[in-house]
């Protein structure tokens, strides 16, 4: 019998880092927690072989984003993009941090796709520069550019404001 206590710590200690990290890529909540599922039971499939690797987590945030990416062009139009970003509900009782939360991820939507993928992955996964260019399999050259451009292009004014 398989010893499984390595992917079971593995699981524990991953599973929220990697759905909020497929929402904040722009996979709706409960299509993130099936996607971030079949990814770790592909992942449970082969572990022998993901802990052979490497780094575990470039392994597991790779079949991650693949099946993100199989989801995506299988229900193209169940998410098809639109040209504004729908208004807010206004409540008073919202905390700072779920305004500050609703405006980064107004910020990340307006990214492309690659972009915003290597933002999450940097800094809501916590990977290194190397770790992500591993991911999506690019140059780290690849990386530090997209981070450079992504992080031009949100407003990083307006959610300092926020923050505050």
């Amino acid at each position: 019998m398989r010893n499984d206590a390595d992917f079971v710590a593995y699981l524990a200690a991953r599973w929220p880092f990697l759905v909020r990290s497929l929402v904040l890529i722009g996979c709706p909540r409960h299509e993130a927690e099936d996607v971030a599922r079949t990814a770790l039971a592909r992942c449970y499939g082969a572990w022998e072989q993901v802990l052979e690797a490497d780094d575990v987590d470039v392994v597991v945030y790779r079949i991650v984003l693949d099946g993100w990416h199989r989801s995506r062009r299988r229900r193209w139009w169940a998410h098809a993009p639109t040209a504004e970003l729908p208004e807010t509900i206004p409540v008073a009782d919202l905390s700072d941090a779920v305004l500050l939360r609703q405006a980064l991820e107004a910020e990340l939507a307006r990214l492309a796709p690659e972009d915003r993928e290597v933002l999450v992955l940097r800094f809501a996964a916590g990977l290194a520069e190397a770790q992500v260019a591993d991911v999506l399999e690019v140059p780290l050259a690849d990386v530090r550019a997209r981070v450079s451009a992504a992080l031009a292009a949100i407003d990083l004014a307006a959610l300092g404001e926020m923050s505050r």
